[in-house]
């Protein structure tokens, strides 16, 4: 292992991420809440012990293996995850324990948009626009946009790549370069996060708010500016259709809009297998949301059932976790059937959580053919996406990856509740957090202020799982990893 060499990246790492709370200062600036004094302490903190770590190390320039990647990947969003909750802890207007303020950190960071604060129409400025800020940079990743914009760091960044992005094929490139496939990633990225913007901005937002929820939406984070949520704009119409528009494409592999913009065609979005059942799961779960809301006289509009159920079925299957109603509250089997579509979330390549639909594809072609087996037992049947067959070798690392979410899953939720937590409450905020997904039932359906700091704990490590994709956490508590 290569510890100098790693200390050296994750040394700069945190010197570009000071850089983070410069926006926060200028919104402070703007609007003299009072904030600004945070942001600055927390900028001379991260920036000077980011030169405290990378000065000793700074000539340390090697080639990183791919056990070196994941040890970055892992030290950085813990490292980052501190490091955002610094403004968090220091600002009086907030009072914020340790706990909570890493929490919250975390949360954005990792894009899952649980939050312990209560109170958010009265906060400053410059907090709200933080807490979106930082669910922007964990939705493309701080590493593929520190391999894009940082390309004196002297070292291969394919390492990286391959433990940071989402997926269960890893291997595919939009470029044949790692730089120039980290900068198409960040032009689509930032591309769509303007042109969401200014479409809230169009349909009613004010312009504040528009460029905070476009963090948000664009990252499938699901922080907002208000207590509400999206419910805070219930009297406009446009911003939930505008919502459900970029939340679509936002949980879209970004592999297939960079494929559609080099091409100038959309046909490429329907020649893909994952998009096409993406569209399908969301579009019949939509449906059945839309249908039994308005067949139980919860809305007596149609039109109010349509749009909400759509809204909701979409926020949550994509695991950005918006909310226009308190979803958790509605009839029926409803807030349970949206839950479990958060276990498969948004596709390979995207920004969002969940076991991912390409997972989801592969899993249920797999139990289709050991069903075909047991009547043809000799037969050689392929499971094809796409009109091409996989390997076994993904289908096995799939399955793997299913069972070690699963047992993580138990876990978790056993911790959980051991602390107090009832069934419900409990299962329900394992999958919210290793979703990344936000809000849960019961007592974590409006926000998880009210939980013990163990469980608080236990969350954090289940965010930074499901951001991590699991394995890259869990291999390195493999004794395996840690042998020469």
């Amino acid at each position: 292992m290569q510890f100098s060499v790693i200390q050296r990246i994750l040394g700069i790492f945190l010197m570009v991420f000071s850089t983070a709370m410069l926006p926060p200062m200028l919104v402070s600036f703007i609007y003299l809440d009072g904030a600004f004094d945070s942001f600055l302490y927390a900028f001379i903190i991260t920036l000077v012990a980011g030169i405290s770590i990378w000065l000793p190390v700074k000539h340390a320039k090697r080639e990183l293996r791919l056990r070196d990647g994941f040890l970055v990947v892992v030290v950085f969003w813990f490292t980052l995850g501190l490091s955002g909750a610094i403004p968090f802890v220091i600002s009086p207007q907030l009072d914020m324990s340790f706990t909570d303020a890493l929490f919250e950190s975390i949360s954005g960071l990792t894009t899952t948009g649980a939050t312990v604060i209560v109170g958010l129409d009265a906060l400053p400025k410059s907090i709200l626009y933080y807490r979106q800020q930082l669910q922007w940079f964990g939705g493309i990743g701080i590493i593929v946009i520190a391999v894009a914009i940082m390309p004196m760091l002297g070292i291969g960044g394919m390492q990286l790549y391959r433990a940071e992005t989402p997926g269960p094929m890893k291997d595919s490139k939009l470029t044949p370069r790692i730089t120039e496939t980290a900068k198409a990633l960040w032009y689509i990225y930032l591309f769509l996060t303007v042109a969401c913007a200014l479409a809230y901005w169009g349909a009613g937002m004010t312009l504040f708010d528009a460029i905070g929820h476009s963090f948000a939406t664009v990252a499938i984070g699901g922080f907002s500016t208000h207590d509400a949520s999206m419910g805070f704009y219930n009297n406009m119409p446009m911003v939930e259709v505008v919502a459900i528009i970029f939340m679509l494409l936002a949980g879209v592999n970004f592999t297939l809009h960079f494929v559609a913009w080099r091409s100038r065609s959309l046909l490429n979005y329907f020649r893909d297998s994952e998009f096409k059942t993406y569209l399908t799961i969301l579009g019949i779960v939509s449906a059945i949301t839309s249908f039994y809301l308005y067949y139980t006289d919860f809305f007596i509009e149609i039109d109010s059932a349509i749009i909400s159920g759509v809204f909701q079925a979409v926020s949550i299957g994509t695991t950005t976790g918006f909310t226009t109603h308190e979803y958790h509250l509605w009839p029926g089997f409803l807030p349970v059937l949206l839950l479990f579509t958060s276990f498969i979330g948004a596709c390979a390549g995207s920004t969002g959580g969940g076991i991912k639909v390409m997972r989801f594809t592969l899993l249920l072609k797999q139990g289709i053919r050991e069903i075909r087996r047991l009547v043809h037992p000799n037969a050689v049947i392929s499971i094809k996406v796409g009109g091409k067959p996989i390997s076994d070798r993904v289908i096995d690392a799939v399955w793997g990856f299913f069972a070690a979410y699963v047992a993580v899953f138990v876990v978790i939720m056993l911790i959980l509740m051991l602390t107090g937590l009832d069934q419900i409450s409990a299962f329900s905020a394992t999958a919210a957090t290793m979703n990344n997904l936000g809000p849960g039932l019961y007592a974590v359906g409006s926000n998880y202020a009210g939980l013990e700091d163990v469980a608080k704990w236990v969350l954090c490590f289940a965010m930074l799982l499901g951001r991590l994709e699991i394995f890259t956490l869990l291999v390195l508590l493999s004794p395996t990893f840690w042998r020469r």
